[in-house]
C-alpha cells in the first residue's frame, strides 16, 4: 500500500455516528441539535455494551464485572455507581448533553479526522464547528454499511458528497443552533430484547409484535454481507436519529430496518426523541 494513502482510524460508535452526522464542509450537524445529543448518548451506551461493560437485564441497564479501556470511563463509572438501576431511556436522558458532543468531537480533532474551527460573533460569542479533515474513516464506514445493505460502493467519496447534498436542508436548520461543542453477532451485545421500552411509554403497554421471535426476518438483498456488530449498531443509531434515509436515499430500507429491529440502545434513543418532540409540540400550543 502507498505510504501516502491515509489509513482509516478505528472509531468508537459515538465517533462514527458524529462523523456521519456532520456536514463535510462546514462542520455543522446534519440533524437538529437535540437529535444529535440524544443519539450520541445512545451511541455511548452501545459502545459500552459492545465492550461488555454494561448489559440489559430485563428493563434495566446494569454494569458487568468487565472494566475495559475506553474513552467513556466516566460514563461507565456513573452507571456502576448508581444505587438503583435505570432504564436505557433514562440513561440516554442522563448522558445527553453539549459537553459529551464537544468531547467526542475534540477526540476526533486530536486524531486529525475533523478540524476544530471557531467562529466569532459580535466579537464575543464563539461557535465551534468540526468540518472533516481526513475522509478515510468516513469512506470506510460508508463501505461497511453499503456492504451490509448489499450495495457495492464503487466511489465512496462521491457517495459521501451525495449524502451531504441530500441533507443540506437539514444541516441548515440544525446549524441555527450552536452545538458548542471484531466479528460478532447481536448476541454479543444483548441487542434483541423486546422489553426495552420505558414503563411509561406506549411501547411498554402492549406486547411488541415486531420482535424477531414473532416475525420471520426478511431475506438479505443478494450480495449483502453479514455485518459485524458495530456496523449493525451504527445502522440502528442512524435509523433512530432519522439520518439513515438522508445518507443512503437509495438503500434498501427494509433491510436496514430488519438489521436495526429491537436493538435496545437505538430503541432508547427513539423513546427519548419521541418525548422531546411531544414536549415541543405541547409547548407550541401554549
Amino acid at each position: 500500500m502507498d505510504a501516502e494513502t491515509p489509513k482509516a482510524v478505528e472509531l468508537s460508535l459515538p465517533q462514527a455516528f458524529l462523523l456521519l452526522a456532520t456536514n463535510d464542509k462546514d462542520g455543522k450537524p446534519e440533524v437538529p441539535v437535540f437529535a444529535l445529543r440524544t443519539t450520541l448518548a445512545g451511541a455511548i451506551l452501545a459502545e459500552l455494551a459492545m465492550l461488555g461493560a454494561i448489559e440489559l437485564q430485563g428493563k434495566h441497564v446494569r454494569a458487568t464485572g468487565t472494566v475495559p479501556q475506553t474513552d467513556f470511563q466516566h460514563e461507565l463509572e456513573l452507571i456502576r455507581g448508581k444505587s438503583r438501576p435505570h432504564t436505557p431511556k433514562a440513561w440516554v436522558a442522563i448522558l445527553e448533553g453539549r459537553a459529551e458532543v464537544r468531547r467526542v468531537y475534540e477526540a476526533m480533532a486530536s486524531q486529525g479526522i475533523v478540524e476544530h474551527v471557531g467562529e466569532k460573533h459580535l466579537g464575543r460569542f464563539r461557535a465551534v464547528r468540526y468540518p472533516k479533515k481526513d475522509h478515510a474513516s468516513e469512506e470506510a464506514l460508508l463501505k461497511r454499511i453499503q456492504a451490509a445493505l448489499g450495495s457495492a460502493l464503487s466511489d465512496p467519496e462521491a457517495a459521501a458528497s451525495k449524502a451531504a447534498e441530500a441533507t443540506e436542508a437539514v444541516a441548515t436548520e440544525a446549524g441555527a443552533a450552536d452545538v458548542g461543542v471484531s466479528d460478532a453477532r447481536w448476541a454479543d451485545v444483548g441487542a434483541f430484547d423486546a422489553g426495552t421500552a420505558d414503563a411509561t411509554t406506549p411501547e411498554a403497554a402492549a406486547p411488541d409484535a415486531t420482535t424477531p421471535a414473532a416475525e420471520t426476518p426478511a431475506p438479505a438483498k443478494p450480495g449483502a454481507q453479514t455485518p459485524d456488530a458495530r456496523t449493525t449498531a451504527l445502522i440502528a443509531l442512524l435509523q433512530a436519529a432519522g439520518l439513515f434515509g438522508k445518507l443512503f436515499p437509495e438503500a434498501d430500507r427494509s433491510r436496514a430496518s430488519e438489521l436495526a429491529r429491537g436493538y435496545w440502545p437505538s430503541r432508547a434513543v427513539e423513546d427519548e426523541l419521541r418525548l422531546i418532540r411531544l414536549a415541543e409540540e405541547e409547548a407550541a400550543t401554549l
